[in-house]
């Protein structure tokens, strides 16, 4: 991760709008994933393209950070990764089945990437996942212990512990749905290592599989401190912050385009239609 200079360190802080002190403390860490969650946005538009995104820091740096992009898992987790390791923390990359409307954990590969930090003021790890693209997605880090329910950034989500057959403990993070009044596991994953050589074979299956869903549709989602918004093909969704949801169709590429460029702050590759 030495490739992720000072000077790509401060232009990355600059883009995300973050003015801490730094360190290796809590509140730089919860500062930089809260500002790095409100600031980039979730979307697909490469593997929609027929390509899985690139990667690589220079890469990474040129479309997240100089450009009107976003990007997912990935994309978002090593670049926080990379930021938070040039801050001083340190990381061990993380990967999860994603547990949304699947029958059951087994069912579903390990496609999801997040980021266990180390947070020696803290006293205990903190999972760091600035790149999980949904509604019930963490907005701060939290700390990686069971029992216990957190909030931050007005969501609120714990851990439990999930039957299986492997040696090692299955965890899963659930968040707390308002409007349904119920807790919804969002992934499942243990504790070994991944590292950076495993993303690129999940990212190369996510973005370039035929069967991806990635490949299939635009999908993508901005959150800010007054709303989530998401784009899954053609439905556009509102969620506000006291939980209420609209929904529209958009009915044609113009519109997309327009809807993409303004709503979302992402510049959309020419010759890419939106809506297939």
């Amino acid at each position: 991760m030495s490739d992720f200079g000072k000077s790509d360190l401060d232009a990355y802080l600059s883009r995300i709008g973050w003015e801490g002190d730094g360190g290796t403390g809590l509140a730089t860490l919860r500062g930089v994933h809260l500002a790095h969650a409100l600031a980039l946005p979730f979307e697909n538009l490469d593997a929609l393209s027929g390509r899985a995104p690139s990667l690589d820091t220079a890469d990474l740096v040129a479309k997240m950070i100089h450009g009107r992009r976003g990007g997912y898992c990935y994309e978002h987790n090593i670049l926080l990764w990379r930021a938070l390791e040039a801050l001083g923390f340190r990381v061990t990359a993380l990967a999860a089945r994603v547990l949304l409307g699947a029958a059951t954990p087994e069912s579903r590969p390990r496609t999801h990437a997040m980021l266990r930090v180390e947070v020696p003021d803290a006293g205990r790890p903190y999972l760091a996942d600035v790149g999980f693209g949904a509604a019930g997605s963490l907005l701060e880090p939290v700390p990686l212990a069971l029992g216990v329910e957190f909030e931050g950034g007005g969501r609120r989500h714990r851990f439990t512990v999930l039957e299986h057959e492997g040696p090692l403990e299955l965890w899963a993070l659930q968040a707390y749905d308002p409007v349904a009044r119920e807790w919804v596991s969002q992934y499942a994953f243990t504790l070994e290592p991944f590292t950076a050589s495993d993303f690129e074979v999940f990212n190369w299956h996510v973005g370039t599989n035929p069967r991806s869903p990635f490949t299939l549709r635009a999908y993508l989602q901005r959150t800010t401190a007054e709303r989530h918004l998401s784009l899954d093909g053609a439905l556009l969704t509102e969620t506000r912050a006291d939980g209420t949801v609209t929904a529209r169709e958009l009915t044609d590429e113009a519109e997309a385009r327009h809807v993409v460029s303004e709503e979302f702050g992402i510049a959309v590759p020419d010759g890419l239609k939106l809506l297939g």
